[in-house]
């Protein structure tokens, strides 16, 4: 299993990118994945934490990335599916989100 952090333009990017990893309708139209990758769409993350007074109000607005921030835990790939590398960013930490008990340093594509 490998991991891979993304950065799409926006969230209908991202969503287009995942439709295509392949999906299924079942009888009630509920569509469902039919891989077995594992996908959590971040959104837009915080870039820089904002700062509070001790009434929890705003001082500085926490700054948020302008991209859609998807990370992937591959199953069965040693790269990136077709069209994902151009969306792939290289992380020297685990970044804002992990797998549970899985580093991403050790399996990051």
């Amino acid at each position: 299993m490998k991991i891979g952090k993304y950065e799409f333009n926006d969230k209908a990017q991202a969503e287009e990118k995942i439709k295509a990893l392949g999906t299924a309708t079942d009888e009630n139209s509920n569509e469902y994945p039919t891989h077995k990758h594992t996908i959590v769409n971040l959104g837009h993350i915080v870039m820089q934490e904002g700062t509070y007074d001790e009434n929890g109000d705003v001082i500085t607005e926490p700054i948020l990335s302008d991209k859609c921030h998807v990370d992937v835990m591959w199953v069965g790939l040693e790269d990136h599916p077709y069209g994902w590398a151009t969306y792939a960013v290289d992380l020297s930490s685990n970044g804002v989100h992990s797998f549970l008990g899985v580093n991403y340093i050790k399996n990051k594509m």
